[in-house]
């Protein structure tokens, strides 16, 4: 099968939906199909085009058998509205012209977030005559009008728009949690659209691994209670409440050999230093950039916890990816996040940690010292996480899922039906999704 996966975000950006996009490519690759990539020149998460592909409009690499096309986007360090729009809309202008040179796909995969390139994707469907699903990995603007990053009526209006327009002219919609599945339905979209495909991890590559390891000796942590962030750091997050609970057990003898250590991008991790030197926990925050792909496993086994947080006014099917791979770690999880949502309930379903309240540093901190306190239940959440990942999040059960998916509606396409559903193992529901249990052959790549 010909697969077109349209996705702004691609290898080599190390976080957020980047790692997702490479291994589904890689793995169908894997499995004998031919899959070609259309995204941007890589910029996440500094917001500047990696070097190597500055001053290019296009350029096209094999990377583990899949031909990947890079597109000049417009893009600046510093986000906003405008410059959001410039981003998107240039990637959707470069990418549409660069889809043009190619083969004739038998389905598309396009994500979202961005939605302007919806626009590009709906045509060459149209121009393809081939099914299209829409992948969702967040759903705007009601995410960003949430968060306050979008204000204006009229952008709400125009964002609106196109949020119907994509779902309108998409054959099928992927949603990667129950909430977004409820949020699509009270919006008028058909539950028979909807395959619910949850986000993975590759269990075999992320895994339970001794604590006293290689980046612990790098970044002098011996002996102590690592409390680990990484991952994005941005509006939605509010890091902040984390060196704030630092400093709640700044003092206490009990909590002298908790570590906190939050790593993300170069330039939050300096705004998040200078919060430190204002809140005096320099010592007991250690704030470090990005680290290798390949040192992943290792600095996920590093920690003794690790951290989910969000401010209390994200939207509650907001999921963060970074929740299966702590989950696969097998160490437990404190979630400082919405307890309605979809974070809070994934935390709680897997047994794997503690939810607390959002924004409030003395619940954090009190969590976190209660962990430090009682290894054994500690132990046990882990545990209990990494078996919630191999149920659930194991990369081969969703690669299985969207061979399903792609293969049904090519056959439904060939055969001009004129009411495209989804496989009923597939359809999106509010009840919990059971995924078949991994194979023997699961694989690191």
């Amino acid at each position: 099968m010909k697969i077109l996966i349209y996705s702004y975000n691609y290898h080599p950006e190390p976080i957020g939906i980047a790692p997702l996009m490479t291994e589904l490519a890689e793995g169908l690759a894997r499995r004998g199909h031919e899959v070609r990539v259309l995204t941007g020149m890589p910029n996440y998460p500094e917001r500047r085009i990696y070097e190597g592909y500055r001053g290019k409009l296009y350029c096209t690499e094999v990377i583990n058998n899949v031909r990947i096309d890079r597109c000049y986007v417009w893009i600046r360090p510093k986000p906003g509205l405008l410059t959001r729009l410039a981003l998107d809309g240039s990637f959707a202008i470069t990418s549409f012209l660069r889809a043009l040179n190619g083969w004739r796909p038998d389905v598309m995969l396009m994500t979202s977030p961005p939605l302007a390139a919806t626009v590009p994707a709906a045509l060459l469907r149209w121009m393809y005559r081939c099914p299209l699903i829409l992948n969702l990995q967040d759903i705007l603007p009601e995410a960003a009008v949430h968060t306050g990053l979008i204000t204006s009526k009229r952008a709400i209006q125009v964002f609106e728009a196109l949020e119907r327009f994509a779902y309108k002219t998409s054959t099928a919609i992927s949603a990667i949690a129950e909430g977004f599945v409820d949020n699509l339905v009270s919006k008028g979209v058909s539950p028979n659209k909807i395959a619910l495909i949850p986000n993975w991890v590759d269990v075999n590559f992320v895994q339970p691994m001794p604590k006293n390891n290689a980046f612990r000796a790098a970044h002098g942590l011996q002996g102590k209670f690592v409390v680990l962030y990484s991952g994005n750091i941005a509006l939605t997050q509010g890091l902040e409440t984390v060196i704030d609970a630092a400093k709640v057990l700044d003092g206490r003898p009990e909590a002298a050999q908790i570590q906190f250590v939050i790593v993300g991008e170069a330039r939050a991790i300096e705004r998040l230093g200078q919060y430190c030197r204002e809140n005096a926990v320099s010592d007991r925050v250690k704030l470090l950039p990005f680290q290798p792909r390949e040192a992943l496993p290792e600095m996920m086994a590093a920690a003794d916890v690790s951290l989910i947080v969000q401010r209390r006014n994200v939207v509650g099917f907001n999921m963060p990816s970074k929740t299966q791979v702590i989950l696969a770690s097998g160490r437990p999880i404190i979630g400082s996040v919405p307890g309605h949502g979809t974070a809070a309930q994934a935390i709680r379903r897997s047994e794997a940690g503690i939810v607390v309240e959002p924004e409030s540093p003395q619940a954090l901190a009190e969590a976190i010292l209660a962990l430090a306190q009682d290894p054994d239940r500690a132990e046990r959440l882990g545990r209990q996480g990494r078996q919630h990942a191999l149920e659930m999040y194991s990369f081969d059960s969703s690669l299985d899922r969207y061979e399903q998916l792609f293969n049904h509606l090519v056959k439904q396409s060939r055969r001009h039906s004129a009411a495209v559903t989804v496989p009923a193992a597939l359809a999106g529901t509010s009840q919990p999704l059971q995924l078949p249990q991994p194979s023997a052959s699961n694989r690191s790549h």
